[in-house]
């Protein structure tokens, strides 16, 4: 039988009033439940563990720093891809950090080998769904309103609650609006695709902070945060992928090689995921992965004073949970030593003014693929004693332009470490890696540079946001050699709003 409520309201005026008032009971539950980040538990929960990791490449005594502190308030998820700063349905990830700010060191090693930096929290109230987004919201640095963290790295620089530690020089690190937005692993930097919570299950979410490449060094002695994170779904039980690098000759370990995970965007480029230094023995370890997750792994190095450089070594199709074992890097030779030095200009306009960006910087080779075609890596960035590859630029001056600049643009120069000989390519089966000699003829590469908003998110900036060439000043294909500089094409941003 089927019921015509709509005629009995018309004939029954009371039955009409007791109906308005179910309706509006209902919408004001609807309107309490969508302004709240958390649940009671129930049938459409799940629970959730969240972490965090960073293996650094950036840490003495290899690289510069020796501490970089963030303090994080809040870690937040969307199961919504178009969800922005202020829309409703974030939901807390871990709680405990509202009363307790966490501050944690990025660069702190985990003590024994663990995978893990730090434990954020955890609930057991997150509505059941596809996970598309999580955000990091961070303590600003001013007096704060609320709670702080328990102890405070920081404080000889006053209300300052993110800083780094240059060779014990403390600094601030400056923070936009991402205090209150939060820092941002949108759809695309999410390991493996949407993380599925289901009811009465449990999910591991972990948050990979890459900080080496999110310093953006300023002209006071600051550095300005600019983000770059990916996030995945990981088993406790996931070992990663570890390895040790070696010289291809002596076999013995190369310590500070640079070691990338990377994984192919949508144009058949290999960007950077995570990337480490290797420990005093030659050693790498990855640790957690996401469940599933597949990498090229890229290695490269250089001895500190430059005078030894090895090519870049690249083995493809790693799965998580591999002990790569012995990763092999052929050491350069010929009549000059030292790796290539890449040299070049970033310029940025706003019709005929100078526009202040952020551009990323990074260096492309292309290798060869077993089953045909070819694909393009990212080398991982190295330095010397006496050369230092500068992957973030602070664009807001036109006191360093070059002859020929755009009118009124605002310039910074770059320099790039990179191999000057073509990769090795090997591929992992059966637990070992098979190597292809490196292609003969030139070492040619590719620069692009990525222009985004300073102070912000990552927001892209200019017409287009990216650019690339593979020029040199000449206009001749840019090719390195053993020990000498390469000077690139100029890198021109215009449309810079």
């Amino acid at each position: 039988m089927r019921l015509n409520f709509s005629h009995k309201l018309k004939t029954h005026p009371l039955l009409a009033v007791f109906a308005i008032a179910l309706i509006l009971a209902g919408a004001a539950v609807a309107l309490v439940s969508c302004g709240s980040n958390t649940s009671m538990p129930g049938s459409g929960m799940g629970s959730a563990t969240v972490s965090i990791s960073d293996p650094p490449s950036c840490a003495a005594p290899s690289g510069d720093f020796m501490h970089v502190y963030i303090t994080i308030r809040s870690v937040q998820a969307h199961i919504s891809t178009a969800a922005d700063d202020n829309s409703p349905g974030w939901q807390e990830l871990a709680p405990q950090l509202v009363s307790q700010p966490k501050q944690v060191d990025l660069l702190n090693l985990p003590a024994n080998g663990a995978c893990l930096l730090a434990q954020l929290g955890s609930t057991s109230s997150l509505p059941v769904g596809d996970y598309q987004q999580i955000r990091l919201l961070l303590l600003a640095n001013a007096a704060p309103s609320g709670p702080v963290p328990a102890s405070n790295a920081c404080a000889k620089l006053g209300q300052v609650f993110n800083c780094v530690d240059r060779n014990n020089n403390f600094a601030t690190l400056d923070l936009s609006s991402q205090a209150n937005t939060g820092l941002k692993v949108p759809a695309g930097q999410i390991v493996g695709g949407p993380i599925r919570v289901m009811p009465g299950q449990s999910v591991d979410i972990n948050v990979d902070f890459n900080t080496c490449a999110s310093l953006v060094p300023l002209p006071n002695g600051d550095f300005r945060l600019r983000p770059t994170l990916t996030a995945g779904q990981i088993s406790p039980n996931t070992t990663g992928i570890s390895g040790q690098v070696v010289d291809s000759v002596s076999l013995q370990p190369i310590a500070g090689a640079l070691v990338a995970l990377e994984q192919a965007d949508g144009g058949n480029i290999d960007r950077i995921s995570r990337q480490a230094s290797t420990d005093a023995n030659g050693q790498f370890n990855f640790c957690p992965l996401p469940t599933g997750a597949m990498f090229d792994v890229i290695v490269d190095a250089v001895n500190s004073s430059g005078a030894v450089a090895y090519n870049a070594t690249v083995v493809l199709n790693v799965p998580g949970g591999t002990a790569l074992g012995a990763v092999q890097l052929v050491k350069e030779t010929g009549q000059a030593t030292g790796p290539g030095i890449l040299q070049g200009f970033v310029t940025a306009v706003n019709g005929t003014t100078g526009a202040s960006i952020d551009a990323a910087m990074s260096a492309f080779q292309v290798i060869s693929l077993s089953g045909g075609g070819s694909r393009s890596i990212t080398v991982p960035l190295e330095k010397t004693s006496l050369q230092k590859s500068t992957p973030l630029l602070a664009v807001q001056s036109s006191s360093s332009c070059p002859a020929g600049s755009p009118t009124g643009a605002f310039c910074a120069q770059y320099t790039l470490v990179v191999p000057a000989s073509n990769p090795d390519v090997g591929a992992f089966a059966a637990g070992k890696i098979t190597y292809t000699a490196p292609a003969a003829g030139d070492v040619r590469y590719t620069v692009e540079a990525k222009a985004t908003v300073p102070m912000s998110n990552n927001t892209p900036i200019c017409s287009p946001s990216t650019q690339s060439t593979n020029l040199d000043t000449n206009g001749v294909t840019l090719k390195v050699t053993l020990g000498n500089t390469t000077t690139v094409n100029r890198l021109d941003f215009s449309g810079c709003t």
